[in-house]
């Protein structure tokens, strides 16, 4: 039996993460703001030292970790808190719990990432920017200026290019910690139950193309994401599950990754 964590464990591909962890006779401490083991606002700096805390209470060493919370940009919602929640909370996670990890002697995250991050032209660059330098209150304010529809990709693009960045170096690879991303595409959970019920961009949600015809489920997510927790010599990958829309839109080259220079 190993220990894994997984925050947003309350519901979506968070829930559907641990129920495939647990029923493969592992551990799983699941983080989210109800109905978990460790209940905490990654929103916010004092919310993600809390789930860090709350996750040591629990266990020294973690086998895998999956930051699987995040928020969906729709109209309405905060673009500052789709920063602060999805790139901000999942990162302190996994550097909170590197010692963890370490400890495991092999062990692996699986960032969420998104097909939005080739399939919606034009996101914010400058938000990604501040992210990949740490920067939060410079992230917070570009996500200000516009839309959270156009943020949520910069903050999923950023996790791709953190755990790519990342994950090569001693103090991650080197300490036997694989750092993987997947980026799923419509997913059936209650994000995007949200996200179709939006009057302006609901539309859009069943409007990507799929080579399969349908949606994602989210225990395809989670098989995905638990092959790429144990696969041993995977480093820094983007796993697409999204029925094959990515390959369908950018058959040669994902053009979204090159939106504009990220490089912090």
């Amino acid at each position: 039996m190993k220990t894994y964590v997984v925050s947003g464990a309350a519901s979506g591909i968070g829930a559907a993460t641990a129920g495939l962890l647990r029923e493969q006779g592992h551990r799983v401490i699941g983080v989210d703001l109800r109905d978990a083991d460790v209940t905490a606002d990654l929103g916010t700096a004092e919310g993600r030292a809390e789930a860090v805390a709350g996750v040591r209470r629990l266990t020294d060493v973690v086998h895998g970790l999956v930051p699987a919370a995040g928020i969906a940009g729709q109209t309405g919602v905060d673009s500052q808190l789709v920063v602060s929640v999805n790139y901000f909370g999942a990162i302190a996670l996994v550097t909170g719990l590197q010692a963890e990890l370490t400890n495991a002697n092999g062990a692996g995250v699986v960032l969420l990432a998104s097909n939005s991050i080739t399939g919606m032209p034009g996101w914010n660059a400058p938000v990604a920017q501040a992210c990949l330098r740490d920067d939060e209150a410079t992230a917070r304010a570009e996500a200000a200026k516009v839309e959270s529809v156009m943020v949520y990709p910069s903050t999923k693009a950023a996790l791709a290019w953190w755990a790519r960045r990342e994950g090569v170096k001693a103090e991650w690879a080197g300490a036997g910690i694989r750092l993987n991303s997947v980026a799923p595409g419509a997913t059936e959970t209650p994000m995007v139950e949200r996200m179709r019920a939006d009057p302006v961009f609901g539309p859009a949600i069943d409007s990507y193309p799929t080579a399969t015809g349908r949606t994602t489920r989210p225990d395809e997510i989670a098989s995905a994401i638990g092959f790429l927790l144990s696969a041993e010599n995977i480093v820094g990958a983007v796993l697409f599950v999204d029925g094959g829309t990515d390959a369908m839109l950018h058959p040669i080259s994902p053009q979204g990754w090159e939106v504009t220079d990220i490089t912090p």
